[in-house]
């Protein structure tokens, strides 16, 4: 009877570990550089999204308690039970929002409540009313 041996390769070749580096340095140059180049696009993306959880927030209270907070009541009343007036009726003891965010450049949103409409608003990486692409205030009107 003759026996076999079997061999069985362990490990890889200098040239299969080769091939493996260069297809992970031409996709690491051509993701990264487009992660790393745009961290303004990726901050106006996070004020979207927080705009409009805020913007859902909003609505969830209205939905119990029949209207928005008023401006003066501010985004704080998803937070902690506002006083004055429109009173809430049905305000959720677990609040509707954990914490305010404050948008990626460090700033609180804004509020403005009348006539049964709001608006939730960022003013964008400069930090002024107006401007254009990153510099673009962002509105959960324009969403």
């Amino acid at each position: 009877m003759q026996s076999y041996k079997l061999h069985s390769s362990r490990g890889f070749t200098l040239i299969e570990i080769m091939v493996v580096v260069v297809i992970l340095g031409i996709l690491g140059s051509l993701i990264v550089p487009n992660i790393i180049g745009r961290p303004d696009e990726a901050r106006a993306t996070a004020a979207r999204a927080d705009i409009e959880a805020i913007g859902n927030a909003l609505e969830l209270y209205r939905l119990d308690n029949g209207n928005y907070p008023s401006t003066d009541q501010g985004l704080e009343a998803l937070v902690t039970k506002p006083s004055g007036y429109p009173e809430p009726r049905r305000w959720n003891a677990d609040g509707y929002l954990k914490k305010l965010p404050v948008d990626p450049w460090d700033q609180p949103y804004q509020y403005f409540s009348e006539n049964r409409t709001f608006e939730v608003s960022s003013l964008g990486a400069d930090l002024q009313e107006g401007g254009e692409g990153v510099d673009a205030d962002l509105r959960y009107s324009d969403l």
